[in-house]
């Protein structure tokens, strides 16, 4: 029997930008890596675009020193008890699932495996995600920092307390779609003031893109950036003004509060 190094449980998209980060890189050899997905043209999609293996169960990935969850919370508890058997007390089981706690997952082991929790985005697929990674029980730094080298294969990873992923789950796990949501907004403000739709979609991709390489390439603070293009009496302070007078800010960061609560009971 071959050995491998991970196994990959799961192969949506997830798994599928953070296969594409560790082969492209070559933090792994892709013949280092089985995959399981129950849907065979799932599968099959992986073994065509990456070229690794994928088993006709879960039983080899669950076999593997290094044990990738990427299911989603609702099947995890499934997941769990079918690879219970082949964890052992050396495995590092690595769970992407929202909400679903390393303790959790350590009870639902029978207390073997050596577990850390990753909160990562959808960015991961174009290798600009951010990985919020914490270390469960039993779990080494030498495990967390195998675990960040995966990550960072695909973005930004960031280490911290478990305590903290459910908020990191509201900013930055669900964080792509309030992008998303505000260039919808802007797309749709641009054509009622007469534009094309296809010509403001592209305009308020752009911008959002634009402003963002500002901040990471200028290293100054939103705040000062805003402050730069907001002359007194003009155009961009109108529209702030708006926004603050609508109360934008406090309701953002509601939004991202009800995010990290629904985190919280995914959990429960």
């Amino acid at each position: 029997m071959l050995d491998y190094e991970l196994g990959v449980i799961g192969a949506g998209n997830m798994a599928t930008a953070i296969l594409r980060g560790v082969i492209e890189t070559e933090c792994l050899p892709k013949n280092a890596i089985v995959a399981y997905d129950p849907d065979a043209k799932r599968e099959q999609l992986l073994a065509l675009e990456f070229g690794i293996l994928c088993a006709q169960s879960l039983n080899t990935p669950g076999s593997c020193p290094r044990v990738l969850l990427s299911v989603k919370p609702q099947v995890m508890d499934g997941v769990l008890e079918a690879i219970a058997d082949k964890v052992s007390d050396e495995t590092t089981v690595i769970s992407i699932a929202a909400g679903i706690t390393t303790e959790h997952i350590d009870r639902k082991l029978g207390g073997k495996g050596r577990i850390v929790r990753v909160m990562p985005n959808t960015p991961m697929l174009v290798g600009s995600g951010v990985s919020a990674i914490a270390g469960g029980p039993r779990a080494t730094p030498d495990d967390v920092h195998w675990v960040q080298r995966l990550f960072a294969a695909s973005g930004l990873t960031v280490v911290m307390d478990e305590s903290m992923l459910d908020a990191v789950t509201g900013l930055s796990g669900s964080g792509p779609a309030y992008l998303f949501y505000l260039i919808e907004a802007m797309t749709e403000a641009g054509v009622r003031e007469g534009i094309d739709r296809e010509i403001a979609g592209m305009m308020a991709t752009q911008t959002c893109i634009g402003a963002c390489k500002l901040i990471g390439k200028t290293g100054k603070t939103p705040a000062e950036l805003r402050r730069m293009v907001t002359t007194p009496g003009g155009t961009t302070e109108a529209a702030v003004n708006h926004l603050d007078e609508h109360k934008v800010r406090d309701s953002i960061a509601a939004a991202i509060s009800a995010a990290t609560e629904r985190s919280r009971e995914l959990g429960k």
